[in-house]
This record gives structure tokens, C-alpha cells and sequence, in this order.
């Protein structure tokens, strides 16, 4: 509507917007598909504990032993969400951006000039990180009829296995030694894990890990990569991880998996024009594919002040 003013100067997204878990693991146009809403996930099984006894036979019962041992297998699976973000402009403030509010200059264009073209990319910078949100701290329900509103599960609630509580407690490098332990054990093939952390935790990783060496010109330090006993682990800043949570994900396991509409995965329809106005929508149904939940870990109840 034309009350929705228009103002010159550059144009600059504020807030959190920032998708890099979604961003690794293939954006809103990589990915896998289905044709199902609901999606098997990872077939878990395991072997039993090691030991020098239940396989070792003697000779006499090496011959004689008919008894099978049956290695039992599970399923992990997860659910698409349906996203619809609609847009609209009326007639007369798309022909209109030649008014402007506020501090006007002789000879300056307005930005934008283009308000569909707008509101259509920022449907699609909304949906982006409402996908981030829900991939990391989606609640799973699953969709029982037309009604229901299916959401998927994130990765933080699908890990159950590989866990540990702070208590309130500050980070230490303790925890975080526990954990990837605690994957490593659980099976974890660290092939490409990373550390997801809020601003808050990503400062007191930093602090724990940082060595600056001295200078007179240069200080501070950013941690990006830490080394481990099980390889090389990413650490990387996601406003959307819950302040108190450290996420450490097998990225080489996940992806979004899409149910495309019309062989597309992110539909963007324009709507009938009916009234002196058009418009459409972005949509997409989609869910988050974790892999096996065993390979990645958390810790919760981390301090946060």
C-alpha cells in the first residue's frame, strides 16, 4: 500500500539473518527429495559389546554350536513442513516510487524501484531463516490429517545419544572433551564436524582456545578450527543455536530434503489478479534429513551470562 513509504538511501537487512548451518548443507536449492512427507532418516544398528567370550568356542563346541546371534536394526525418520510466505502490492505503490518520505535529495533514485521484486526477495530471505530455525530447534509433529500442521524435527531435540548438561555452568574444555568422546564412542566418523554456538558461546570458545601471540599492532583472536583427538573440528557462530546449547554436527550427513511441487523445490506462483493489485507467493515443502543422530552430539544448561 501506498502508506508503506518509500525512502532514499542504500537499503541494509538488520537483525539476525545469517543461515549457515543451512547454507553447508546445501541452501534452499540443494538438498535431496522425496515423495513422501514423511522420510526415513538412518537404519541404526550395532554390534554387541566386545568381549573374549561369547564368540570364542572350544573345539568340541565350535562343532556343535548352532545357537545365531540376530543383529537387530531400527528406523530414524523425520517429516517435511509445509512454508508459504504470500506478497502482495497494490497497483498504485508499484507506480509510485517516486515518492518519498523523509530526507529527500535532488537527483538521488529511490531504492527500490521495484517493489514486487522486493517483497518477493525478502519472502525468500524470511523463509531462509525460518528454515535455519527450525533445522536446528525444530519441534517434530507429525501431519495425521489435512489439519495438522507438520513440523520438522531439528537437530537439536534428535539428539538423544551423545548429550551433556552444564548445569549452569560456564563452557569448559572438559565438556567439550566429554562429548566428541562420548560421538567417538557412539561411532561417530568425524568426517566433517563443526561446533555450532551462539555470539555468547562462540566468545567463551574463543577464550578457551584462543592463544594471541603478541603484538604491538594486532590483537584478538577468532577461532574457527579446533584440533582434536578425533580430527580437525569446525566452530562456527549460527545466531539461531539456543544461547545455552553447543551443537557439534556431523555436516557430512545432513541435507534439507525437499517434496518438490511441479518438479520445483521452492515454487514462487503468482497469484490471479483479481483486484488492482498483484502478487503471489514462495513455497516449499521441506524437512531437515540428520543422518544418524548418533554421530553428532550436544551440550544444554550451559551458563549465558
Amino acid at each position: 500500500m501506498r502508506e508503506d513509504l518509500n525512502y532514499l538511501g542504500q537499503l541494509y537487512l538488520i537483525g539476525a539473518n545469517q543461515t549457515p548451518f543451512l547454507s553447508m548443507i546445501g541452501g534452499l536449492n540443494g538438498g535431496a527429495t522425496t515423495n513422501s512427507f514423511n522420510f526415513p532418516i538412518a537404519q541404526p544398528w550395532a554390534l554387541r559389546t566386545a568381549d573374549q567370550a561369547t564368540g570364542v568356542k572350544s573345539e568340541a563346541t565350535s562343532i556343535s554350536d548352532v545357537t545365531p546371534i540376530t543383529y537387530t536394526r531400527a528406523q530414524d525418520f523425520n517429516t517435511c513442513q509445509i512454508m508459504k510466505y504470500p506478497y502482495s502490492v497494490s497497483f498504485a505503490k508499484q507506480s509510485t516510487f517516486g515518492e518519498i518520505a523523509g530526507l529527500a535529495i535532488a537527483g538521488t533514485t529511490p531504492v527500490p524501484t521495484d517493489e514486487m521484486s522486493f517483497q518477493r526477495s525478502a519472502a525468500m530471505k524470511q523463509m531462509a531463516i525460518d528454515l535455519e530455525f527450525s533445522f536446528l530447534q525444530g519441534t517434530y509433529v507429525a501431519q495425521n490429517t489435512s489439519a495438522t500442521v507438520a513440523k520438522t524435527r531439528g537437530i537439536t531435540s534428535a539428539i538423544t545419544t551423545n548429550t551433556g548438561v552444564g548445569g549452569g555452568a560456564a563452557v569448559t574444555k572438559v565438556m567439550i572433551d566429554a562429548l566428541l568422546a562420548k560421538m567417538a564412542t557412539s561411532g561417530a566418523p568425524f568426517e566433517d564436524v563443526v561446533i555450532f554456538v551462539n555470539a555468547f558461546q562462540k566468545q567463551k570458545l574463543t577464550g578457551i582456545y584462543g592463544y594471541a601471540p603478541e603484538d604491538r599492532n594486532v590483537g584478538g583472536v577468532n577461532i574457527k578450527q579446533i584440533e582434536t583427538d578425533f580430527g580437525m573440528v569446525g566452530v562456527q557462530f549460527d545466531p539461531f543455536v539456543p544461547t545455552d546449547t553447543l551443537l557439534a554436527i556431523e555436516m557430512s550427513v545432513c541435507k534439507p530434503m525437499f517434496c518438490p511441487v511441479d518438479g520445483s523445490v521452492i515454487k514462487d506462483t503468482e497469484v490471479a489478479v483479481t483486484t488492482a493489485s498483484k502478487g503471489g507467493f514462495v513455497y516449499a515443502q521441506v524437512g531437515l534429513d540428520y543422518g544418524p543422530e548418533e554421530y553428532s552430539g550436544k551440550l544444554s544448561g550451559l551458563a549465558i551470562a
